[in-house]
């Protein structure tokens, strides 16, 4: 069993410089960025998902063991955030600090990115820890390439509540992005809680170890936003330009009309990829 190569997570200002960041989330696996949203935005995108999270049942929806463990029996996770929220659309999937962290991780290795997943995540009163994972095994050929294998993706993990041990805070193993045998997962007792107030991001790389923490109160309602970013040569999970419509992409940046499949993808030495024809989909698409 590997072990943690540190014993916590760094905490930096929304200010601070770019390579700074990605330098600690590369040594650590993570890294805290305190203030990167503002109490006005979380609040207001709060109460625009509010409606539409209220009438989500918690659990999984699919049947099978090991996926109900995985999504908890009181977690409810709410997709499809371009359509339910526009501050979501207009300002958090558009903050310059989320774009220039991923042209930074992805630009020169990979060339271009997409959001695989956008999800608010709560975890409710009683429900248990979730199984530690990295978000690579989303792709299985990554696992055996382990800590020399390509960046295949990073959260950016928003605090929308406090987040505190004893209400479910995400649980990290610092360091288990270098492990030599990534099918090692690692133990309960190796993982650290991220605490956080409400606008802090977690920055975790898709390589480190992680899961959701134990809610041990009986009362609060732990809420996150997950948004996960990939080099577009891999498939995300929410298949956005059937999500959205078009009246709600065309009123979107075309960075953020890029980052859910509305623009053609240029991943490095391709000449393009999720095209029309061979000609740009923006072009096609009239945007």
């Amino acid at each position: 069993m590997s072990e943690a190569a540190t014993t916590c997570l760094h905490r930096v200002g929304s200010d601070t410089p770019i390579d700074e960041i990605l330098g600690i989330m590369r040594e650590d696996g993570g890294v805290i960025v305190e203030g990167f949203l503002t109490s006005d935005q979380v609040a207001r995108f709060n109460s625009e998902i509010e409606p539409a999270l209220a009438g989500i049942r918690p659990g999984a929806t699919v049947d099978g063991k090991a996926v109900k463990e995985f999504f908890g029996t009181n977690t409810k996770r709410l997709t499809n955030l371009i359509t339910h929220s526009e501050v979501f659309r207009k300002e958090i999937i558009d903050h310059d600090l989320l774009h220039g962290l991923a042209d930074a991780l992805f630009l020169e290795e990979c060339g271009s990115y997409w959001m695989v997943t956008g999800q608010v995540i709560e975890i409710g009163p009683g429900n248990r820890a979730q199984p530690l994972h990295r978000d690579l095994e989303n792709w299985y050929p990554f696992i055996g390439m382990g800590p020399s294998g390509p960046e295949t993706g990073v959260n950016f993990f928003f605090a929308l509540t406090e987040f505190t041990e004893e209400n479910g805070a995400t649980r990290v193993i610092p360091g288990s992005n270098h492990w030599p045998d990534y099918e090692d997962r690692g133990t309960p007792a190796q993982t650290i809680p991220a605490i956080m107030n409400a606008g802090d991001a977690l920055l975790f790389s898709g390589k480190t170890a992680h899961g959701g923490g134990a809610n041990a109160t009986t009362d609060f309602y732990r809420r996150a936003l997950s948004i996960g970013l990939s080099p577009s040569i891999l498939t995300g999970e929410e298949a956005y330009p059937f999500l959205v419509s078009m009246e709600t992409a065309r009123t979107l940046s075309p960075r953020v009309q890029s980052l859910i499949g509305f623009r053609s993808q240029y991943p490095i030495g391709n000449p393009g990829l999720w095209m029309s024809d061979y000609r740009e989909l923006a072009d096609h698409l009239k945007l």
